[in-house]
């Protein structure tokens, strides 16, 4: 029933830094796109003051994240709940202090990105954040192979899959009146942007 993920084992350390410096010591965190669980079990234990929603739209990856939180002994890894990226105007209606997705944009289709950015201007505080960890083209940067690479092979597998451009995501913040207000280079040529409202 458990899900395991390896790539969450390289990087969790390495956005944890980052969610040290952008979260609020206290509130509620939904996580976007949870998967395996392994994330939000490592980041509700590490950050034991906050409260960690899960959530994914696939039963198997629900399923998942239940068993991992069923051997956590802490309190404060919520139930995960079944939420859709891409349908906004079907989640939860509880007000959350940030918003963490990770590794989707590039692996569903764009309309989940507009509903990641359309959801969250509707559930975030007043001052809450959206962090986005992830592969992002820029303009002016030029792209690493691998990178190069890992596109050409998700649009293999689906043609609206792919690594997206940075203004584009910056864009969808803007209509959704939220704005970029930092930017993190990550291993393995992955970057964590910070959204929040102007």
């Amino acid at each position: 029933m458990k899900k395991h993920a390896p790539a969450t084992l390289r990087n969790r350390d390495a956005i944890a830094d980052v969610l040290a410096r952008e979260l609020q010591p206290t509130g509620t965190v939904l996580e976007i796109a949870s998967g395996s669980g392994e994330h939000a079990v490592y980041f509700a234990k590490r950050f034991a003051q906050l409260i960690w929603q899960p959530s994914d739209p696939a039963p198997d990856a629900l399923a998942s994240i239940a068993a991992y939180r069923a051997e956590y002994a802490g309190e404060n890894l919520r139930e995960p709940v079944a939420l859709d990226a891409s349908e906004p105007s079907e989640w939860l209606a509880d007000q959350v202090d940030a918003i963490l997705c990770c590794n989707m944009v590039h692996i569903s289709p764009w309309k989940a990105t507009e509903g990641l950015f359309e959801g969250a201007a509707r559930v975030m505080t007043q001052e809450g954040k959206m962090l986005l960890y992830g592969p992002y083209f820029e303009a002016g940067v030029v792209p690493a192979e691998s990178n190069l690479a890992f596109d050409a092979g998700l649009r293999q597998r689906d043609p609206e899959w792919g690594i997206r451009q940075l203004a584009d995501i910056d864009a969808v913040a803007d209509r959704n009146g939220l704005v970029r207000g930092a930017r993190y280079e990550m291993p393995a040529n992955n970057l964590m942007l910070a959204y929040t409202r102007p």
